[in-house]
């Protein structure tokens, strides 16, 4: 009943959303130089909840149609995203595994509980060999956290020298007894996960020491070049940053950061789908003060890094709501709304911005989980507006950033206000433009005029991804509440600039010619 009435309060503001406001933004096309990292569209698949087992993996056997034991439709949805890497097994789950338990004949692989989510019994069906052939299938790069909580050096050193050596070494050859003749890639290396919390409750000191010993030991084997991260802080947590680039330094390739968009640690985080138009406010403060966060960060990796050699990873980021009514309280399944896609959206925009120090960014987590990409029931499965609008700004992957001026009304809630309209824009390598726009005002529809300082648009297509409210979201039942369709409302003038009519609570993606 709440949720109803909740739903005619925002279709009744539309109603009012004939008041509209005007925004300018100035797109400096000849100064763009960055190349919009694509591993910045990452995604993280932790054995949590049915993320793997019934998200990602049901078995050889299932009845539910699949490959080799990967469920076909998560493949096909996750295959049309061009996944650039994925991030396993965790989270704080890689500090209690180890990788052998997750090798060999399947019926012979020991049980393991997972004490991080649940207290559940897994069956470890679903180990090495199975996560990085689901890379080989899907086309992208394994990122691997290693155990450093509850495992040693010799543990990772041996896991590295399993999947990429091609030599004639115990582990090479224990990979070929399990079926796999030739090495896999892999790049990128997670020493540890969160080890100022659930991986070792250490201190900056203490970590900076191990992650030295560790990287020492994980060494490179016939031409895998290792690109290795380094566990960083969670959000606010500067000292964390300041600590491991004086004593890591140059020692480590990347350095991670959690941001959650999530009101406290204790007690209830809030409905997915029952929330007041204050509470979506928040919502989008919260998720864009990871801008300022950023800023700080990266001040103390430039003092230490003027070169720009270590990047900057945000491995574990999006919202964190109470799991759903009936669902089990450790494995943290959440709905996904267009408040989702919202948060989504602005903080893409913002890492395109930051591009020259963010490396990789990977959104928590693909399915069933968090903000996730896709939710299952059984053999049922259901496309979110996150989905949907990583699959509107794919083509920023790999395009040079284009910076941007902006003029906007302001939303406020509590003690923060943001900027109403947020986007990014890039330019691919057949000149091709990309303009992802969102209006995040729930009540006012915006009428945005675009300036190309340095380009001359002759031609303008879009999709838009919007709702009747932004409660709004896809269940099995009714898979298409929020979905994209074709957006018409752009135009270009005589002055060559491109007018837009932004409808409230709107993302649109734009490409340009």
């Amino acid at each position: 009943m709440k949720k109803a009435l909740f739903t005619i309060l925002f279709i009744g503001s539309m109603t009012l959303a004939a008041q509209t406001t005007t925004s300018k933004i100035t797109i400096h096309a000849e100064q763009g130089k960055n190349v919009i990292n694509k591993e910045i569209y990452g995604q993280f698949a932790e054995h949590l909840g049915t993320c793997i087992y019934g998200g990602i993996w049901v078995g050889e056997n299932s009845p539910i149609p699949n490959t080799k034991g990967y469920r076909n439709d998560v493949l096909e949805a996750l295959k049309k995203l061009q996944i650039p890497v994925l991030r396993w097994p965790g989270g704080c789950f890689a500090d209690e595994y180890h990788w052998m338990d997750g090798i060999g004949p399947k019926d012979k692989r020991p049980k393991m509980v997972n004490n991080n989510w649940g207290g559940v019994v897994e069956d470890n069906s679903f180990g090495t060999n199975e996560f990085f052939n689901l890379c080989e299938i899907l086309g992208c790069e394994p990122y691997l956290s290693g155990n450093v909580g509850s495992g040693t050096v010799e543990e990772l050193a041996k896991w590295v020298e399993y999947i990429t050596s091609s030599g004639d070494s115990p582990m090479a050859n224990l990979r070929r007894q399990n079926g796999r003749e030739k090495p896999w890639r892999l790049k990128y290396l997670g020493v540890g996960n969160e080890s100022w919390g659930c991986g070792g409750s250490m201190t900056p000191d203490y970590y900076s020491d191990l992650y030295r010993r560790y990287s020492t030991y994980c060494r490179e084997y016939d031409g895998n070049k290792l690109y290795k991260i380094a566990s960083g802080a969670s959000d606010y947590d500067y000292n964390w940053t300041e600590t491991l680039m004086k004593n890591v330094g140059g020692r480590m390739n990347g350095l991670s950061l959690h941001y959650y968009t999530v009101k406290g640690w204790n007690g209830s985080k809030g409905s997915a789908t029952n929330f007041n138009k204050n509470e979506y406010l928040w919502t989008l403060g919260k998720c864009m003060e990871i801008e300022d966060v950023l800023k700080k960060h990266i001040s103390i990796m430039d003092k230490y890094d003027p070169k720009n050699r270590i990047g900057l990873v945000v491995d574990e980021w999006g919202t964190w709501w109470d799991q759903e009514p009936g669902s089990h309280p450790g494995f943290l399944y959440q709905q996904n709304s267009m408040r989702d896609a919202f948060v989504a959206a602005l903080t893409l925009n913002i890492f395109n911005k930051y591009t020259e120090r963010i490396k990789m960014a990977n959104i928590a987590q693909i399915v069933n989980v968090l903000q996730a990409m896709i939710l299952t029931d059984g053999s049922k499965m259901v496309l979110t507006p996150t989905y949907y609008v990583f699959e509107m700004y794919k083509k920023h992957m790999g395009a040079i950033n284009l910076p941007m001026d902006i003029t906007s009304d302001t939303l406020i809630s509590s003690k923060r206000s943001f900027p109403a309209i947020s986007a990014s824009a890039s330019k691919d390598n057949n000149g091709k433009i990309l303009i992802t726009l969102a209006n995040a005002d729930p009540d006012k529809n915006k009428s945005v005029e675009i300036d190309f300082t340095a380009y001359k648009v002759s031609k303008v297509n879009g999709t838009i991804l919007s709702a009747k409210a932004i409660n709004s979201y896809n269940t099995f039942e009714q898979p298409n509440e929020v979905t994209p369709s074709e957006f018409k409302g752009a135009k270009i003038s005589k002055s060559g600039f491109v007018k837009i009519e932004v409808p409230a609570k709107s993302i649109i993606s734009l490409e340009l010619q």
